[in-house]
């Protein structure tokens, strides 16, 4: 699902969270329900060997497959793209086996302290950092796995039965990552080291090559054995503290959170990380993550406000902070000191060799301009040890390439992030991203109030929240936006309007928030009303008609009178009004009026709303002054 690696993770949370929401038993019912599949797909991700080997190279097209799936797919439908068992039937499994593979196939990817590898050329939501990929670690895809399995612990929590079936070849691998995690648990008690880092995501990652070589090759069995819900939650818990682990090291000292990071291979036992500069998705996924108290999230909102990533003109937050970028004269010049430090520079510098190296006219060093990355750097030295320079060749080629790197630092190259003005690029705001930021946000200030933090820390929430709110395009001026605030565009690049016309997906975000600020609630299956967020001067000053369309497409209208706030749900009008006391006034089709001092419908009226039976004809809540804020 999704082309985004994070996608894969919270979008489908977000329909699971919204599904246990309205209906609470659905996904439970599916636990041991084999009514799941998986998908053939005919690109094939490389071993684990070969992912080291170039990590910007892992995947392969399957074409013999490809044609078979087309073939089949003539006389079996879409069908023919699903997974089949040895008797060529359609392989199906429950719905804790694809959670499982699901969580399995990122932490199969997972470096402590670092994230979740970018390395099967999928980039995250913001593709405007796709020349990450292979080198880029994501600590977004790793907040948004921590909620994940926050809320698969939930769902498996009070399981009454004792075990579930999953494939044979997924328990093998399961075991294999759980094991990791149990035999590393000591680790993670203070900084992991660079030994440490590579043993642990050897062992994931040949976990997961260990998988998809014999599925590849062989397919599934179709022999399943039993794992327990025991076992299942220890696993949870265990991955949990790994990931908890490598979200508190990736703070930064501006009390920012690191959004991606880059791993380098340092030797057969040894991989590093360093770190790129702040990005706003990475305090939106921490603050999604749910991994923060609400006072350590204002704590990253007030940072967030004074960083480099907010735009005062806009009132509003940048994708990475504003810079200059070096001119065509500042580049490729290599530092004395390096050639100095290198017998072979120097050889090259002295014999007017200019294949690798050259000097000039003002003294300064540079590469051969015909090269265009490390690759081309490796080829000359090839050719070079068929020379008189071939033992300096030996004993320097190492440092070589890493003064190479110095001077172009090529894997810190994000794609056009780091070298556009616009369209994502440099000093833009994307709209997108804010609202993401919003609805992150408003989440942290529900749980405030959930959880009774102090006046002032829920008072300093909302004051941010309103600010993004405000900072968003619907709520300025054209002048100020660039264009009809009400018209839908991707971005705004430093010096100039709104640019890219064309909707997004802001307006999903837009609208969660919007619920939310209203106060509808739903849990455990009923609606409630708990507009905590709401503000009094949303509310009429004076009379006015609401116009609605209700479930039979007819247009309808209601006279408000003042103080009061309507919307629909469901079709179903719903009209706040201004009280001193809650009270709510249930108006059926049929006439009937039910008046109940508790802001929550019960079950059966809620899924008749729910399903739009048309039984419901408006719902009055009357709202206590101790809710609004």
């Amino acid at each position: 699902i999704g082309y985004w690696g994070d996608h894969q993770i919270i979008y489908l949370l977000k329909l699971l969270e919204l599904t246990s929401k309205h209906y609470p038993d659905t996904l439970s019912n599916y636990f041991n329900e084999e009514c799941f599949v998986y998908a053939n797909v005919p690109y094939k991700i490389k071993s684990y060997k070969d992912i080291l080997q170039n990590p910007k190279d892992t995947i392969e097209f399957n074409q013999e497959l490809d044609l078979s799936i087309r073939e089949r797919r003539k006389h079996l439908g879409a069908d023919a793209a699903l997974m089949q068992d040895e008797n060529e039937v359609i392989y199906k499994v429950t719905f804790i086996e694809k959670v499982l593979a699901t969580v399995l196939s990122k932490l199969s990817n997972f470096i402590p302290e670092g994230g979740i590898w970018m390395n099967t050329q999928r980039p995250e939501w913001n593709d405007a950092n796709n020349a990450l990929v292979g080198n880029g670690v994501s600590m977004v895809t790793l907040c948004y796995l921590r909620r994940f399995l926050i809320f698969f612990q939930e769902q498996i929590s009070d399981i009454k039965t004792e075990r579930v079936a999953v494939s044979n070849e997924l328990i093998i691998f399961y075991k294999k990552v759980r094991e990791t995690f149990q035999e590393n648990i000591g680790m993670i008690d203070g900084p992991i080291s660079d030994e440490d880092r590579k043993a642990i995501m050897d062992a994931v990652g040949q976990a997961g090559s260990d998988f998809r070589d014999h599925i590849y090759k062989q397919g599934f069995w179709g022999e399943k054995r039993t794992v327990s819900y025991s076992g299942l939650r220890r696993f949870v818990a265990l991955s949990l503290q790994f990931i908890e682990h490598t979200i508190s090291a990736n703070q930064r000292e501006d009390g920012l959170y690191h959004a991606y990071n880059l791993m380098t291979i340092e030797s057969e036992k040894e991989v590093s990380i360093s770190y790129l500069s702040e990005m706003l998705e990475g305090q939106v996924a921490v603050l999604s993550s749910g991994f923060l108290t609400p006072t350590s999230s204002l704590k990253v909102l007030d940072a967030l406000k004074e960083s480099a990533l907010f735009r005062k003109d806009q009132y509003s937050y940048l994708l990475y902070p504003q810079k200059e970028l070096a001119g065509f004269m500042e580049r490729n010049t290599i530092p004395a000191s390096e050639v100095n430090d290198s017998s072979l520079l120097k050889a090259l510098i002295e014999n007017s060799n200019n294949q690798l190296i050259n000097k000039d006219i003002n003294g300064e060093y540079h590469f051969n301009g015909n090269f265009k990355n490390a690759g081309d750097v490796k080829a000359a030295l090839v050719e070079l040890e068929q020379t008189q320079f071939s033992k300096l060749v030996e004993s320097d080629r190492k440092k070589v390439l890493k003064t190479f790197e110095k001077v172009f630092n090529h894997k810190a190259f994000t794609g056009r992030s780091g070298t556009f003005y616009g369209y994502e690029g440099l000093g833009s705001i994307y709209w997108h991203m804010v609202s993401k930021l919003l609805l992150a946000v408003q989440e942290v200030c529900i749980q405030a109030v959930n959880e009774n933090e102090t006046a002032e820390t829920i008072g300093r929430l909302l004051e941010h929240y309103y600010e993004i709110n405000e900072g968003i395009g619907v709520h300025k001026s054209p002048k100020l936006y660039g264009a009809f605030p009400t018209d839908p565009y991707s971005h705004t690049p430093a010096g100039k309007g709104a640019q890219q016309p064309g909707m997004t997906g802001q307006v999903k975000e837009d609208f969660l928030c919007r619920f939310g600020e209203l106060g509808v609630i739903v849990k455990d299956g009923n609606l409630l009303f708990h507009p905590c967020l709401l503000r009094k001067d949303e509310f009429t000053k004076k009379p006015r008609n609401f116009n609605y369309v209700d479930i039979h497409k007819n247009y309808k209208t209601i006279e408000l009178d003042t103080g009061s706030l309507s919307f629909t749900y469901c079709q179903v009008p719903v009209i706040y009004r201004l009280a001193n006391d809650n009270k709510m006034l249930i108006v059926k089709v049929d006439g009937t009026v039910t008046e109940q001092s508790s802001l929550e419908l019960d079950a059966s009226t809620s899924k008749s709303l729910f399903e739009r039976k048309g039984e419901i004809e408006q719902i009055q809540v009357e709202i206590g002054s101790k809710i609004l804020k």
